[in-house]
């Protein structure tokens, strides 16, 4: 080989060499975006959740990303959104964000609908109007709109309620379900939980009783407000039941101050008790139109499952324990009733 050939074969090979080189740094130049755009962790940990409201478009999304820091880049999450076909597919819902996510995982969960379902707990809650703020202050719709739902007499109607009673539909306990429902098809929802809840042993347990389901509902409500304690609901619900039996009015101190809407009364007064309301036992035999309270199952199931007993009377223990005194007579309620008034003026305790 001649030197010629040599310095020939040398050029050849530091071209290709160079090439070589050229192709690798273009091909890291492309596989290093590529990273960037898909693979590279770009979900900041500033907040735990994206929401994406009903009727939401791309643009939305981005003006949400970027007024939330949620996205390290958004440059790069539009570039990565546009290639995988995000920007028709946009779905509402709640969805669970992770530091470090990728612009590909969160695309992926966007386009599938992948939402992190909501948990509701409630129990306790005394109106509509609470429950529905309850309800707007976890899920998407406004309150007014769960209000328009629970008022609407074309639906409830058609599940045998009343705007009165309506509120014994819902079943105090812990459902999951998406951000973005509708106040409709929670409501359809919690119907479903009534039917599943109201099992063929509890409506016969009820209709012993000579009540509707909505009704135990009503006096659970009542027992649950007057009992501090869940041993003694059983024993509580037996009482009312035997006024109720025979025809008394079932004085309950809670439907008086839930027809005052007054809930920082500790002591009834007689001036409280003048109040006109059919929710004012004091003066309207039977059960007042819908319960004053969500009660929780275990009271549903003390009315159900009452105690036999001969009481009529309650009263307060003078010890403030929580606990009742109870009596057959209105002799020895006389007496227990006197100790826990003479306890509450100690306390200077007079409404």
């Amino acid at each position: 080989m001649t030197e010629v050939e040599k310095k020939s074969m040398s050029s050849g090979k530091k071209t290709i060499l160079a090439i070589a080189v050229v192709v690798i740094l273009i091909a890291g130049y492309f596989a290093l975006n590529l990273y960037k755009v898909y693979f590279a962790p770009n979900v900041t940990e500033n907040q735990k959740y994206l929401y994406i409201k009903t009727g939401s478009n791309f643009d939305a999304l981005l003006e949400n990303l970027k007024n939330k820091d949620l996205v390290r880049s958004v440059s790069s999450f539009t570039t990565a959104a546009e290639k995988m076909n995000l920007v028709a597919n946009v779905k509402p819902g709640r969805y669970r964000l992770k530091k470090g996510m990728t612009n590909r995982t969160l695309i992926n969960m966007i386009k599938a609908g992948n939402q992190e379902p909501v948990k509701l707990k409630f129990q306790n809650i005394r109106k509509k109007e609470n429950f529905a703020a309850y309800l707007a202050s976890n899920l998407e719709a406004d309150s007014l709109s769960f209000i328009h739902v629970l008022d609407s007499t074309a639906l409830i109607s058609k599940y045998g309620f009343n705007q009165d009673n309506v509120y014994a539909m819902f079943i105090p306990n812990t459902y999951e379900m998406y951000w973005n429902v509708t106040p409709i098809d929670f409501f359809e929802r919690m119907h479903k939980e009534y039917d599943k809840f109201w099992n063929v042993q509890r409506k016969q347990k009820a209709s012993a009783l000579n009540l509707t389901p909505a009704q135990v509902y009503t006096l659970a409500s009542i027992v649950d407000a007057e009992a501090l304690y869940d041993k003694e609901m059983p024993i509580i619900a037996g009482l009312y039941l035997n006024r109720l039996n025979r025809g008394q009015l079932l004085q309950a101190d809670p439907t008086v101050i839930f027809a005052n809407n007054d809930f920082t009364v500790k002591r009834v007064t007689n001036k409280l008790l003048q109040v006109q309301s059919l929710y004012n036992t004091y003066k309207y035999a039977g059960l007042p139109p819908g319960p004053i309270m969500m009660p929780s199952i275990n009271a549903i199931d003390a009315v159900l499952n009452r105690d036999q007993n001969d009481y009529i009377y309650m009263c307060a223990k003078e010890d403030f324990s929580g606990y009742h005194n109870f009596a057959a007579t209105k002799e020895q309620h006389e007496i227990n009733a006197k100790k826990y008034r003479e306890a509450l003026n100690k306390r200077n305790i007079f409404k």
